[in-house]
Formats: structure tokens, C-alpha cells, sequence
């Protein structure tokens, strides 16, 4: 049968494709649904032009009607720190001590510092606040400067070994690496071990007392408990910020440990510093 016979008079013309002798007419789209089609086009040119949509080198373009997801959010935090304000300022001028007697401050400082600590604390510390290997574990009760809230404070204000505030509170270990023979490091290790624990060599910890007196005493003090007013650690605790199995604790004796923390003052507020210190404080560990 000719194929051109199988086209109805009054049938739409084909596409002049052809597939195993069906062909294809060239039926046009829905005028409702080309419209539709057409006010889409219409609608989505004005959008780029109402609003940021065109990408540029530094920035896209800003759109007649000025509309700016980052002002949308800076207007909601100016909101939330007019709300605020009073309560802050209260808090900036408050006595540190006074900040757990007062149920309104108390609760709000709390709030207040796990946001802040959630920010800008939880990398280092963890979320929970527990540390981890080289991050002092904020939960317990040792402290390398001081565990009271006033000490809390000052730490996270000035910090720990930065060069960016001449406050910060400073301590450095030498490495003995470079002072001792590596068998008096090796004794010195086991007596340190030997005093929270079980040392590897039980053989070497008479010695190790003697390179301890004459070399770490003065810092750790002559039982091994440290000093906090210099930022020494408590060795006699078997808790350990490295790690302390013989390894870890031959290394840190070896080439010594300088942690460093940023000082607060010149990224947080002073009610944003008191209220995460008390937030630390009340976590279980501040005294």
C-alpha cells in the first residue's frame, strides 16, 4: 500500500520523519501551554532583573528592588542584639562571681555561651566540650591555669601562647631532646609514668627521679602535681593532653608541647566572653 495513502484529507502535515513506515505529524503545542511557556520567559527576565541573579567577577548584580539575603540576615541579628542589649550590658559589668547568684543572668549567660561555645569553641573542644589529643577536656576538674570562673574568663580572653595579646597566659616546655642524653629521657619517661600508673621500666625509675628533681621539679614541683600558676600540668593524675602512654609521653619529653589558643577579646564581645565562660564553668569541671 503507498504510504502517502495512509495520510487522511484535513490530517496535519508530517515532520518528514519516517520509522518503519509511521510517520510523524507536526502536530503544533497547546496554545495554553505555549503561553505558559512565553509568561515563564517573561516572568524569569524580570526576576534577573528584580533581583541578584547575574554572576560577575567580584559580585553579582544587585537587582532594582535591592534585596540582599546577607541584609535580611544582618537586620535579624541587629534585631536580636537590641533585644538583648540591656541584659548584655548587665553582664559585661557584673562581677564574674556574681553571674551564678543572679537566676535571670545565670540562665541567660548560659543560653548565651553554648551558642557562642557552639560557635566558635566546639572545633577545638569538641560539641561536648570532652577535647581531644592536644584540646583540654573542659568536663573534668584539671586545669592548667586555673578552673575558677574569674580564671576561666581571663583565659578565654587573653588566651594561651598567642602573639596577638600581651596578656595571654604563657608557658613553655623545653625540649630535652636537646639538654638530656636519650637514656636519662628514656628514665626520666618511666618515673614520670610511674607516678600516675605503671612505668615501662621499672628498673630506670630511680634514675628518672633524679633527672626529674634537677630538670622538671621546678615546674611540676617535686611530687609531680604541677603548678598551675605557671600552666605546668599535673603528672601525677593520669590525666594526659597527649596521650600518655611511654611513646607519646618520651616524645612530648623529647621535643616538648606548645599548644596554642587565640586570644577572644578581639573576635567576641565582653558579654559574649562572660557568658561562654560561665557556659564552661557550669559544664561540671569549673570550680
Amino acid at each position: 500500500m503507498d504510504k502517502k495513502s495512509q495520510i487522511q484529507e484535513g490530517d496535519p502535515n508530517t515532520t518528514g520523519h519516517e520509522w518503519d513506515g509511521i510517520q510523524e505529524f507536526d502536530n503544533p503545542m497547546p496554545r495554553w501551554w505555549l503561553w505558559t511557556f512565553y509568561v515563564t520567559i517573561i516572568w524569569g527576565i524580570g526576576y534577573t532583573i528584580a533581583y541578584p541573579a547575574w554572576p560577575g567577577i567580584s559580585s553579582a548584580t544587585a537587582g532594582l528592588m535591592g534585596w540582599s539575603t546577607r541584609a535580611n540576615v544582618a537586620a535579624d541579628i541587629a534585631q536580636a542584639e537590641a533585644a538583648n542589649a540591656d541584659i548584655n550590658a548587665r553582664l559585661a559589668k557584673v562581677e564574674m562571681t556574681e553571674i551564678a547568684t543572679d537566676p535571670e543572668l545565670s540562665g541567660y549567660a548560659t543560653s548565651a555561651g553554648a551558642a557562642v561555645f557552639k560557635t566558635w569553641c566546639a572545633q577545638c573542644h569538641g560539641s561536648g566540650a570532652a577535647g581531644a589529643k592536644g584540646y583540654p577536656n573542659l568536663l573534668d576538674n584539671d586545669w592548667l591555669w586555673g578552673g575558677d570562673i574569674g580564671a576561666i574568663q581571663f583565659s578565654v580572653k587573653h588566651g594561651i601562647r598567642n602573639e596577638d595579646d600581651d596578656e595571654a597566659r604563657y608557658s613553655q616546655m623545653p625540649a630535652f631532646g636537646e639538654i638530656l642524653e636519650k637514656d636519662e629521657i628514656a628514665a626520666v619517661t618511666n618515673y614520670v609514668l610511674s607516678l600516675a600508673g605503671e612505668p615501662l621500666e621499672a628498673s630506670q625509675v630511680g634514675a628518672g627521679q633524679t633527672v626529674f628533681m634537677d630538670n622538671c621539679a621546678s615546674c611540676h614541683a617535686d611530687d609531680g602535681t604541677g603548678d598551675r600558676a605557671q600552666g605546668a600540668p599535673n603528672l601525677a593524675d593520669a590525666i594526659w593532653l597527649y596521650g600518655g602512654d611511654y611513646e607519646t609521653v618520651l616524645e612530648t619529653v623529647t621535643y616538648s608541647r606548645f599548644g596554642v589558643m587565640p586570644a577572644w577579646s578581639e573576635r567576641l564581645t565582653e558579654a559574649e566572653i562572660r557568658a561562654v565562660s560561665a557556659y564552661v564553668h557550669q559544664l561540671g569541671g569549673g570550680e
